[in-house]
């Protein structure tokens, strides 16, 4: 049986990238490091150079520095990009990337810039920015759009959690990282990362209507159900305050006209979708396309539909059949019926024989 890879296209490319950029990086940090100490920043992000070299602020996601993060990054992408190029297709999987790699090295570049102008302090302006947080903390919260309500259960069901917690999760490990750890750039890409990808699939991107009343490819822009609002990242405790803050941030944006305002009816619709999602459940990682209670969910409905539209055809050729037997008919009446008194000219006459009399 031949051997086949179950990864979709771009994902590969994306595996690739990781490994060659990666290898490439380790090779140029210590291979030329006695020519030039700084040979990693052509492919990692220091800020004080990266005009110089503006290819970094793609390179610098795919390029890790030890094995753990590279084995990190690996499953990442293998396991998040595997689902999110088949529910999405190539072509939006693919602009999300290029956003949520290229937005996040440049704020955060940009964002050391600016500490460095204020502190005066030149280790912030040579500081290497790299790693796939960024990209993790994007791949979260795209799946707490489709997918919020599922469990991921590990070590046999001692721990489990929902998926919808993950982003805020992920944050907090990464925050309290850079406190007391030191790692400051994978707290500023976490939380850079988080801000760009909701920021894009609740206001910009485009996805196909779900509903099972929509026909053709209608194309949907933004997500405004409420499970995929601000707060809905945070625990309910806090939920309140992070909502009236968010509130406000988000008026003001819509005042100044750098955001569209949600109508109610986009809201309800936004819940619809965010219904529709839900019912198909997570797909399993390891095969291809939706998952079996998805695939047999819309199996179903596709029968469901031919079956009726397939009844409905012969209900209307039936009915078409009964008018034209109906009208036939009525033509034909009078022709055949038998006057009183009338001889049938079918029926044989009866001759007399000559000269007899009656």
């Amino acid at each position: 049986m031949q051997w086949r890879v179950n990864i979709p296209p771009l994902t590969r490319i994306l595996l690739a990238l990781l490994i060659v950029f990666s290898v490439s990086y380790q090779a140029l940090r210590y291979g030329l490091a006695h020519l030039d100490y700084t040979a990693g920043h052509y492919l990692a992000l220091i800020p004080q150079w990266a005009l110089f070299t503006p290819w970094v602020y793609f390179t610098a996601t795919y390029s890790e520095q030890n094995v753990v993060t590279i084995l990190i990054a690996g499953a990442t992408i293998l396991y998040g990009g595997k689902y999110l190029e088949r529910a999405w297709g190539s072509r939006e999987f693919g602009k999300f990337i290029l956003l949520v790699t290229l937005l996040p090295n440049f704020i955060a570049s940009l964002i050391y810039v600016l500490l460095f102008a204020i502190s005066q302090n030149d280790s912030l302006a040579l500081v290497v920015i790299q790693g796939s947080v960024a990209l993790q903390a994007a791949f979260l919260v795209a799946f707490k759009q489709l997918v919020p309500e599922h469990t991921v259960t590990l070590l046999k069901g001692a721990v489990k959690f929902r998926v919808k917690h993950f982003p805020s999760v992920f944050l907090a490990a990464n925050t309290l990282s850079g406190i007391v750890l030191g790692t400051d750039t994978a707290l500023v890409l976490a939380w850079v990362g988080f801000m760009t990808s909701w920021t894009y699939l609740r206001f910009y991107k485009r996805q196909p209507d779900l509903s099972t009343a929509a026909t053709g490819n209608n194309q949907l822009r933004g997500d405004a159900s409420e499970t995929f609002a601000f707060a809905s990242f945070w625990p309910d405790t806090i939920q309140p305050p992070v909502a009236a803050i968010a509130d406000g941030v988000y008026n003001a944006l819509v005042a100044v006209r750098l955001c569209t305002p949600f109508t109610a009816e986009d809201v309800e619709f936004g819940n619809e979708q965010a219904t529709a999602r839900g019912e198909g459940g997570l797909p399993n990682l390891l095969n291809h396309g939706m998952g079996k209670a998805g695939r047999n969910k819309q199996e179903d409905a596709e029968r469901r539909r031919a079956l009726a539209l397939k009844e409905l055809d012969q209900r209307l050729h039936a009915a078409s059949t009964n008018v034209a037997s109906g009208s036939r008919q009525q033509s034909s009446t009078p022709s055949s019926v038998v006057q009183s008194g009338t001889v049938d000219p079918i029926s044989p006459s009866v001759e007399t024989p000559a000269g007899t009399q009656a």
